[in-house]
């Protein structure tokens, strides 16, 4: 907390909107903050501006008719939420997935966190007032998108995944560009680290800026990057391994400061190790079915409570399914990362100025739909 800010004098505060329109908000999230001067002295989100009632839909729809919605919550990484549905419902169902099928899987799911972490380290610069090194990310983000809709047949909200597989094989092309894809971003990653992270005025603006301890991590259960930044070694992918991570050798990139910079390098070194996952899964890809061989026509999981995890770009992502044994569920639960990412905000900010604040809120990489489902 800032030595200036003392709490307990007497003040004369005075409310200050941020959103639910404003730029830094990234969506229609609203902050009622309290300041004093220039200040901050509680911030408060305010949820509920384009709530659709996700989980609700989810258990007046049959469980493949729920797939599309997976993708309109976290759009910039809705192939994570995709596969933690599918991945729920078969866990319940006792549905088997080819071993190819898995392997598309983890490429594509890893692309799309590239893409995703690539879109929030040009928008969280633009947020601190650097317009150039969103064009650069827009640009790689493109090659992506282009690989993504030649399988998908999406660019955005992908429904790739199906139970028991994925709807369409990747072939040569596919492959060839991904190769030199990763090729081409290793390249620019350099670019990046000098035209960006060794910024002088980024690492003033980031630096010491919106410190977020292990204890209020776990106090909030803030996962991914954000908690990552703050020094808990936890990553769904190596720690509860699903799908075929537990293949793969890559690092999980831990940070002890606990300040933005810390958030900011996290997501910069996951998109290395990312890459190194794709490489792997493309060498090793084994031939073989996408889907089971008896087609899954009709999903009815046996009566029970099931839970399945995965590692979004935001963090921990988890469906929470009970089924009655019919052809919906009895209710579905989804476990939002960026929703507890963000409860943090009014602890952290408090005794913070308002563009240090803006400054640790692009730390987090926000996306509203994804919170208010």
């Amino acid at each position: 907390m800032n030595g200036l800010f003392q709490q307990d004098v007497n003040q004369e505060t005075f409310i200050l909107n941020l959103g639910p329109q404003h730029p830094a908000t990234h969506g229609v999230l609203r902050v009622k903050l309290e300041m004093d001067g220039e200040y901050i002295v509680d911030a408060e989100p305010v949820l509920g501006y384009i709530h659709r009632m996700h989980e609700k839909m989810g258990e007046n729809r049959t469980w493949a008719q729920f797939l599309p919605n997976c993708g309109r919550m976290d759009y910039l990484s809705a192939l994570s939420y995709n596969h933690g549905y599918v991945a729920a419902v078969e866990r319940a169902a006792g549905i088997e997935v080819p071993e190819r099928a898995e392997y598309l899987r983890v490429i594509t799911v890893e692309l799309n966190r590239i893409s995703s972490h690539l879109l929030w380290f040009g928008a969280f610069v633009l947020d601190l007032g650097g317009f150039t090194p969103l064009l650069y990310a827009f640009d790689d983000r493109e090659q992506i998108l282009d690989l993504l809709e030649s399988v998908t047949g999406s660019r955005l909200t992908y429904c790739y995944f199906r139970f028991g597989g994925v709807y369409n094989d990747i072939d040569d092309s596919f492959i060839t560009g991904t190769r030199e894809f990763i090729k081409r971003l290793r390249k620019r990653m350099p670019m990046y680290d000098a035209l960006v992270t060794k910024n002088i005025i980024l690492i003033k603006r980031l630096k010491d800026i919106g410190p977020i301890s292990k204890d209020m991590a776990r106090r909030y259960g803030a996962t991914g990057p954000v908690a990552r930044g703050s020094g808990i070694d936890f990553d769904v992918r190596k720690h509860e391994p699903y799908s075929v991570y537990s293949e793969f050798d890559f690092d999980i990139p831990v940070y002890e400061e606990g300040d933005s910079m810390a958030r900011y390098m996290v997501r910069m070194d996951e998109i290395e190790q990312s890459m190194r996952i794709i490489e792997q899964a493309l060498d090793k890809l084994p031939e073989g079915e996408i889907q089971p061989k008896k087609a899954v026509k009709l999903v009815k999981p046996e009566k029970g409570d099931y839970y399945h995890a995965v590692e979004a770009a935001r963090g921990s992502f988890g469906v929470r399914i009970v089924s009655d044994g019919t052809n919906s569920a009895y209710r579905l639960k989804l476990r939002s990362p960026t929703y507890s990412n963000l409860s943090l905000f009014g602890e952290a900010s408090r005794g913070m100025l308002l563009p240090d604040a803006l400054a640790l809120m692009g730390s987090l990489d926000l996306v509203i739909p994804e919170i208010d489902r």
